[in-house]
């Protein structure tokens, strides 16, 4: 949807006049002042075309200006055209924002609006004609009335050439003005601008108001800012619209520049207010606006001390005030105390909106060339919505052929195109190392993984990952939904860029490798100074690859390395550097060894392997946090925990030949997920369980297990307990320690006895348990679920106790019960 439509303006300035007074003189001294400036003026006698409708032309040349001057000349009453001018100009006023500046050229204001003297005269002449209460008497004198009281010059005789002076300059000041050149195409623009609106609350003159426009680059935050800009501005005192604001405001003094400009725009002083420092500028804009109720846009905000310059406090500015400011920096707007209630996230075009928009740049009007669909779907497809792309390729394949879109989405497949680039990539520089990092490993392995898997892989790498995400989430670099990482697939597109560009033809060179190919290459040579910090491979289907032993040991920098749906063609453990942080190689042939010196590997993931035990390489990972061993078949004993002080999880399901888990589990320190699912041979386990900081204890599928280990008071940690399918006849009363305990899954424990649950719990899950016995207060809630009433019901008969309305679901088999 385009923009609404504005009045069309093609004339600067209309002049008004009665030409025996002052077209000789006046008029022509001030007309050719104004042409001087560049002010395109309508004066009839230069602009009315031969065999043009004089009446017509007039009232249209009007409506088409920004400014009227109406020059109440002495005899400019005795004209009755001067006065349908003056009326027309006056309703243009009300109606179509017209501004009006009289000039009393030597008569007094009192003259024009109490018809005095030369004009009483012309009036009385005109009520005899007429009559004095007709509607076109009534109109004339309203015009007079109201244009008369407007401010503007008076000019005597003697002092024309600085009264014109002055004009040309205050004309000039208001002509700055001006509404703002948006975009060639507009495309959903309307939507947003109505939401805008409502935002900004324009109706209360109460309070100022701050509003923040945040998303990505190219999404169209300078577009939609522009839009109510033009929409709005007439509406305030003074208004000013600062663009650039990052790239304006690199030091101290483009920042007075700004405030400079920031102020002679509101205020249209005709003498440019001069700012000798930030300090000074900041005074006075606090001194000058104080009362004055203004629009200020300040578009591509960076920096805090960008708002604290040009619009630090609402109390600077009068009430009914309106500031926005755009920026890729969601906490910038906070660090500024606008609330969320006040900051608009911009959000790409949706698909009708998109084809549309490109549509618009791609095709013109008389363009015969028919493009195939699935190619218009294609471009669709990689701008993802996002206008700046849309509108930089729409143009860029305008007017070429078939076999030329199809060539430019194969070149945009491998390299991004430089103007959209470009501007991406500003959000990528106004980053910390910590963050370029984060970002750089999301771009080229991670986007669309799970979030919390990311924060194991990319905290194990040396990297603060809680503020890092925080930050490019912030800066509309990645977003997060439904527990996925997200990320628009042009920034992306421009994050690889950035890694290719270490050096497109030697993959040795570039930091991350994530292609099949590249990888091949460094395996190939005997490496001397390798740059590479990460290997990500997953190719889509089952790749063969032959790994060298001592591939790997020669890059000084690796600190990741997963490879996935890859088999080593080469026999033999491979041998890894001791500073890599993440390993993780599911179907790898055997457990790796590793290089000499202090290892640092803090996750390692060898699910689906077929290593028997865990080699005695596994004692000198001491910085281990995560180990997945999952689906490792072959395996029959659990590794020595206390080897790894700091484990946090161990994932040992479906390892189908595990007979006994290592009694360092029962008094780990750090342990908080210990998964042993689908362990169908496991029978033997620790008497007591003591891991304090354990949260999470998977025995579900363990069909052998028949005895749970005491509890002591210490484990406080623990909230889900997950048991589906064993062979346990009972709890331990030592279960009510469990104070965190929230979760209990107990599906198909066919011989089930449950104590007394803690006052923490919440849900049950208790399908197919078909001799459920039950202690303690739980004998009621038997009942319950045998009689199926509600638990309102229950409670109100007296057949549940308040203790468990603790439990707020119960899942069973009515049948089984």
């Amino acid at each position: 949807m385009a923009s609404s439509s504005k009045p069309k303006r093609i004339y600067h300035v209309f002049l008004s006049f009665r030409g025996t007074d002052v077209r000789n003189n006046f008029l022509d001294h001030l007309y050719r002042a104004l042409d001087l400036k560049g002010i395109y003026t309508y004066v009839d006698s230069e602009e009315l075309k031969k065999g043009d409708q004089i009446a017509s032309a007039l009232m249209k040349a009007i409506e088409e200006s920004h400014i009227a001057v109406i020059i109440f000349s002495e005899d400019y009453a005795s004209s009755t055209w001067c006065l349908e001018e003056a009326v027309k100009i006056m309703e243009c006023k009300e109606e179509r924002d017209l501004k009006v500046f009289p000039v009393f050229y030597k008569v007094e204001p009192r003259e024009v609006r109490t018809p005095r003297e030369k004009y009483k005269e012309a009036m009385d002449k005109h009520e005899s004609k007429f009559g004095e209460n007709s509607e076109k008497m009534k109109r004339w004198k309203k015009a007079l009335l109201d244009a008369g009281n407007l401010s503007g010059w008076l000019v005597k005789e003697g002092d024309d050439s600085e009264h014109i002076q002055g004009i040309v300059k205050e004309i000039a000041t208001h002509l700055g003005r001006e509404p703002l050149h948006v975009a060639k195409h507009l495309v959903g623009i309307d939507s947003r601008v109505l939401k805008l609106k409502s935002m900004l609350n324009l109706e209360s003159n109460d309070c100022v108001l701050m509003v923040g426009l945040w998303g990505q680059g190219g999404i169209g935050k300078t577009t939609l800012a522009k839009a109510i800009y033009n929409d709005i501005f007439t509406q305030f005192e003074g208004s000013s619209f600062l663009a650039n604001v990052r790239e304006t405001s690199k030091g101290c003094k483009d920042l007075v520049t700004l405030q400079e400009k920031l102020l002679n725009e509101i205020l249209l002083r005709s003498q440019r207010l001069v700012v000798s420092s930030v300090d000074v500028g900041t005074n006075l804009i606090r001194e000058r606006l104080f009362c004055k109720k203004v629009l200020l846009v300040l578009d591509d905000v960076d920096d805090l001390r960008q708002l604290s310059a040009l619009a630090g406090e609402g109390k600077w500015f009068g009430n009914g005030s309106r500031i926005i400011f755009t920026t890729r920096d969601e906490h910038l707007l906070t660090a500024h105390k606008i609330d969320q209630d006040h900051v608009y996230e911009v959000k790409a075009l949706d698909n009708s909106e998109a084809h549309e928009l490109l549509t618009k740049h791609a095709f013109s009007t008389h363009q015969k060339l028919k493009i195939r669909a699935n190619l218009v779907d294609g471009v669709l497809n990689y701008t993802k919505g996002l206008p700046l792309a849309l509108e930089v390729l729409g143009s860029f394949l305008c007017g070429r052929r078939e076999h030329e879109w199809k060539s430019t989405l194969k070149k945009l497949s491998k390299i991004p195109n430089k103007s959209i680039n470009d501007v991406l990539k500003i959000s990528y520089d106004g980053l910390e190392e910590n963050e370029k990092e984060i970002f750089l490993h999301v771009a080229c392995f991670f986007k669309g993984q799970e979030i919390g898997y990311i924060k194991k892989v990319l905290g194990s790498c040396d990297l603060e990952i809680a503020i890092g995400l925080k930050i490019l989430i912030e800066r509309s670099l990645i977003s997060i939904k439904s527990g996925t990482l997200q990320m628009h697939d042009l920034i992306q597109l421009m994050g690889m860029d950035i890694v290719q560009q270490d050096c497109r033809d030697d993959p040795m060179r570039r930091s991350r490798l994530w292609l099949y190919d590249d990888v091949l290459d460094v395996l190939s040579y005997d490496m001397g100074d390798c740059a590479v910090k990460a290997i990500v491979l997953e190719p889509h289907e089952l790749k063969e690859i032959s790994i060298n032993p001592d591939a790997f040991t020669k890059m000084r920098r690796l600190k990741l390395l997963i490879l996935r749906n890859v088999y080593n063609s080469f026999q033999g453990p491979v041998c890894l550097p001791h500073w890599l942080r993440w390993f993780e190689w599911p179907g790898a042939p055997c457990f790796p060894e590793f290089s000499s010196g202090p290892k640092r590997l803090v996750g390692l993931c060898m699910s689906k392997s077929s290593i028997t035990i865990v080699a005695k390489q596994y004692k000198d990972l001491q910085q281990l946090k995560y180990v997945n061993l999952s689906d490792c078949k072959s395996l029959v004993s659990m590794p020595d925990l206390s080897c790894t002080p700091y484990l946090k999880e161990l994932d040992l399901a479906y390892c189908t030949n595990l007979v006994e888990a290592h009694e360092s589990i029962a008094k780990h320190d750090k342990l908080q997920i210990l998964r042993l699912t689908g362990c169908s041979e496991l029978s033997v386990f620790p008497d007591v369980l003591e891991s304090k900081h354990l949260r999470t204890l998977y025995l579900d599928g363990c069909t052998k297990f028949e005895r749970f280990p005491d509890i002591p008071n210490e484990l406080e940690d623990l909230e889900e307990l997950w048991l589906l399918g064993t062979a346990i006849k009972e709890l331990p009363p030592s279960i009510e320690n469990l104070v965190s305990l929230q979760n209990m899954f107990l599906d198909n424990c066919k011989n089930l006895e449950i104590p007394e649950l803690p006052p923490s719990f919440s849900y049950l899950y208790a399908e197919g348990c078909k001799s459920l016995k039950n202690n303690g207060d739980l004998t009621s809630l038997h009942h319950f679920v045998r009689r199926g009433l509600s638990m309102a019901d229950a409670y109100s008969s007296g057949q549940v106790d308040n203790r468990c309305l603790t439990i707020s679901k119960l899942f069973y088999l009515e049948e089984s019960c």
